[in-house]
C-alpha cells in the first residue's frame, strides 16, 4: 500500500523514523483509508481530517502505556493501521473483520470501547484517577471532536477534570463539523477564537495587564472589587479558550492539525505540562481527498464509491427508505398541523430530515449531540401544546432513559418517539444495534409502541403517535421498505390493534415489524410440509391486541413469536405474559429474537443468520413445536 507504511507494523516502528518522513506516512494512510472505504464504506470524513494528529500522537507518546481515548471512534481509522491492524484494514466492518470503531477486544491500543459521543473525557479522568491512586505514572489523552463536546457527559467531564486537577490532556479535534454542520453555543464559541499566534501574544498581554492592574494605587474594598471586575472583562476579551481555562483547564491553540512541523513540539511541550490541559486543534473534516474536503457530510459515512472519481456506486431502482417514508410522512401531516415539530440530536442526515428543515425551518429543531435535553426539550413544547417528534436512533435514545421516565412517562405528555434504526444495523456493530428498545420501553407506565411491516404502515403509525394524547414510539428499520402501495390519505391505526394477515390452525407466527415479512415466508415453506401456519401481524407491542393473541393460542396450542430485538424483556416475553395472566395453559410457545449477547458488525442478512431469525429458523421452530422438540430446539439453537 505504501513505500513506508509496509514498514509500521506498530508505534514502535513509526518511532524508528524521522520526522521528514512523517507526512509521507501521513499520505499513505490517506490513500489506504480511501482505498479500502471504497470497497468496504466506513467513516471516511473525520478519519481522513485526523490523520496527521493521529500520526503525532503515536510518534510522540508511548502507546499502549500511555492511554489514547478516542471520542466517537470516527477518527480512529489511521490509528487502527498504525497499531498492527494495516494488513485486516481491508476486513473493515466484515463480518468478521475489523470492527469500525475502537475496540479493546481488537487491541491493547483501544483503551475505550467506544462509539457513541461524550465518553471520552469521563473514562480519561477515571484512568488518570486510577493512574494516581496505585502510583504509576503514564499519559491519558482524550481525542474529542468539536461535535461531541456538544454533549451533555462531555461537559459534566471537562467540569469534574477541572477540578480534580489530575494529569490528564485532551485534544479538541475541532473542524466544525460534527456528521453535519455543528450547531449551538460552544460551535459559536469555538468559531470566535483566533488564530495561534494572535492567542500567544494575547496570553502576554493578559499577564501584562494583570500586573498592571495589581500595581493600581485603589484604596478601599469597592475598589479592589472593581479591580477584580476589570481584570476579568480584559481577560475575556482578550484570552482565547478562557472557558477552558475558567473549568480549571490550560489552554493551548489553536493549533493548525495538518502541520506536523506545530503538532509536533506542541504536543511535546504539553506532555511536560501537569494538571489538565486543553489542545485546541483546528483540521479540515475529509482533508487530503477532494471530493471529502467538498462535501464533508456527504463523505462522512460513506457506501462503496469510486476513489479516482469519487462517484458512489449507483444502487437500481427500489423502494423508499423508511427514513425517508417516516419524514415525507411528517411533511405531509406537517402541512395541515402547524403543531406539529420534530426534533433531531446532531442528526439531522441520518434520520432523513434534511428536507423537511429546509420547508419547515422554524419547527425543525436540531440540538446537537444532547439526547437528554433532545427528549425534555420535547416535554416542554408538548405541555404548551405542540405535537414534537423526536427523530433519534434506537441505540441513542438509551442515553435518555431517565429523561423518558421521569420527565415523558410520569407526566405523560404527549411526546413522538420515532426510533430510526431499530434491530438489525449492520455494519455500525454492537454499539449501534438497535436491539434493546422494546425491552426498555415496554416496562414504562403510559407509553405505546408500535412497528410497522412495511411503509404505507409506518406512515399510518407516524400520524397514529402524533395523535396518541399520551408517549408513543414507532419503531422503524434502518435501509429500504418492502415496496407496497401507499396509501394517498393517510389514516391512523386503531391503538393496539393486530392485523392477521393469514389464517393458520396448526401453529401461530406472532411477528413484530420487519418480521412479519419474513413469517410469510416461513408459512409459505411451512405450507409446502402441509403445515397451516396463521401469520399475525402484532403492530403493537404496547398495548397488545389480548383478544387475538388468546383466540390463536387456544386455537392454534402452538405459538411462535419472532421479533428483531432482544428475547429478554421483548415481544416473546410480553405474550407469554399475557398467556399467564390469562390462564391460557397446554400453549407452547417458542420466542425468536435477538439472544442475551451483543451482535457483531456485518450485513444485516448475516447479523439474523447468526440469531437465528430466517425464515428458515422460523420454519424449523414451528416445526420443533408441532413434532414436540421445543426444548430440544430450545438448548440447540438458543431458542425459548
Amino acid at each position: 500500500m505504501g513505500e513506508l507504511l509496509d514498514r509500521i507494523d506498530s508505534p514502535e516502528d513509526l518511532k524508528k523514523l524521522n520526522e521528514e518522513e512523517l507526512p509521507q506516512v501521513v499520505s499513505e494512510i490517506r490513500d489506504m483509508i480511501i482505498q479500502v472505504t471504497s470497497k468496504t464504506g466506513g467513516h471516511l470524513g473525520a478519519s481522513m481530517g485526523a490523520t496527521e494528529l493521529v500520526v503525532a500522537l503515536h510518534y510522540l507518546y508511548d502507546t499502549p502505556r500511555d492511554k489514547l481515548i478516542f471520542d466517537v471512534g470516527h477518527q480512529a481509522y489511521g490509528h487502527k493501521i498504525l497499531t498492527g491492524r494495516r494488513d485486516r484494514f481491508e476486513t473493515l466492518r466484515q463480518w468478521g473483520g475489523i470492527a469500525g470503531f475502537p475496540d479493546r477486544r481488537e487491541s491493547e491500543y483501544d483503551a475505550l470501547n467506544v462509539a457513541h459521543g461524550g465518553t471520552s473525557i469521563s473514562a480519561a479522568l477515571g484512568m488518570a484517577t486510577a493512574r494516581d491512586l496505585q502510583g504509576e505514572d503514564y499519559n491519558v489523552v482524550a481525542i474529542i471532536g468539536d461535535g461531541s463536546l456538544t454533549a451533555g457527559m462531555a461537559m459534566e467531564g471537562l467540569n469534574n477534570a477541572g477540578h480534580m486537577d489530575r494529569d490528564v490532556t485532551v485534544i479538541l479535534n475541532d473542524n466544525k463539523m460534527g456528521i453535519s454542520k455543528n450547531v449551538g453555543a460552544m460551535c459559536s464559541y469555538l468559531a470566535r477564537i483566533m488564530t495561534g499566534e494572535w492567542a500567544n501574544r494575547a496570553r502576554k498581554v493578559r499577564d501584562e495587564v494583570q500586573k498592571l492592574l495589581t500595581q493600581v494605587p485603589m484604596v478601599g474594598e469597592t475598589a479592589v472589587a472593581l479591580m477584580d471586575r476589570v481584570e476579568d472583562s480584559v481577560k475575556n476579551f482578550i484570552v482565547p479558550g478562557m472557558l477552558f481555562e475558567e473549568l480549571g483547564f490550560r489552554y493551548i491553540g489553536p493549533v493548525d492539525g495538518h502541520r506536523l512541523d506545530l503538532l509536533l513540539p506542541t504536543l511535546r511541550n504539553v506532555m511536560k505540562m501537569k494538571g489538565p490541559n486543553l489542545v485546541h486543534v483546528v483540521t479540515q473534516k475529509g482533508y487530503g481527498y477532494p471530493y471529502s474536503e467538498k462535501e464533508p457530510v456527504t463523505y462522512h459515512g460513506v457506501t462503496k464509491f469510486d476513489p479516482e472519481t469519487g462517484e458512489f456506486k449507483k444502487k437500481g431502482p427500489g423502494p423508499p427508505a423508511y427514513a425517508k417514508v417516516f419524514t415525507d410522512s411528517m411533511a405531509k401531516l406537517s402541512r395541515n398541523d402547524e403543531k406539529i415539530v420534530a426534533i433531531s440530536a446532531a442528526m439531522l442526515e441520518g434520520t432523513a430530515l434534511v428536507n423537511y428543515q429546509a420547508e419547515f425551518p422554524d419547527r425543525c429543531f436540531d440540538v446537537g449531540m444532547c439526547e437528554q435535553h433532545a427528549v425534555t426539550f420535547a416535554v416542554g413544547l408538548a405541555l404548551q401544546g405542540m405535537k414534537p417528534v423526536a427523530a433519534i436512533y434506537s441505540t441513542f435514545l438509551q442515553r435518555a432513559y431517565d429523561q423518558i421516565i421521569h420527565d415523558v412517562c410520569l407526566t405523560n405528555v404527549p411526546v413522538t418517539f420515532a426510533l430510526d434504526r431499530s434491530g438489525l444495523v449492520g455494519d455500525d456493530g454492537p454499539t449501534h444495534q438497535g436491539a434493546f428498545d422494546i425491552a426498555y420501553l415496554r416496562c414504562l407506565p403510559n407509553m405505546v409502541i408500535m412497528s410497522p411491516k412495511d411503509e404505507n404502515e409506518l406512515q399510518r403509525m407516524t400520524l397514529t403517535a402524533i395523535e396518541y394524547p399520551g408517549p408513543a414510539a414507532v419503531r422503524f428499520p434502518r435501509g429500504a421498505g418492502e415496496g407496497v402501495e401507499m396509501d394517498e390519505e393517510i389514516e391512523p391505526l386503531p391503538i393496539g390493534e393486530a392485523e392477521l394477515v393469514r389464517e393458520g390452525e396448526d401453529v401461530a407466527l406472532i411477528a413484530l415489524g420487519p418480521m412479519v415479512g419474513l413469517s410469510m415466508e416461513s408459512a409459505a415453506q411451512l405450507d409446502e410440509l402441509r403445515i397451516q401456519a396463521a401469520v399475525l401481524n402484532l403492530r403493537f407491542v404496547k398495548p397488545l391486541d389480548e383478544e387475538k393473541i388468546v383466540d390463536l393460542a387456544r386455537r392454534c396450542k402452538r405459538l411462535v413469536t419472532i421479533e428483531e430485538g432482544v428475547r429478554m424483556g421483548g415481544m416473546g416475553s410480553a405474550v407469554v405474559e399475557l398467556l399467564s395472566e390469562r390462564g391460557i395453559e397446554n400453549v407452547a410457545v417458542t420466542r425468536l429474537g435477538l439472544p442475551d449477547r451483543f451482535i457483531e458488525h456485518g450485513t444485516p442478512d448475516l447479523q439474523r443468520e447468526d440469531c437465528g431469525l430466517t425464515p428458515g429458523d422460523i420454519t424449523q421452530a414451528a416445526r420443533d413445536l408441532i413434532e414436540g422438540r421445543a426444548k430440544k430446539a430450545s438448548s440447540l439453537s438458543g431458542h425459548a
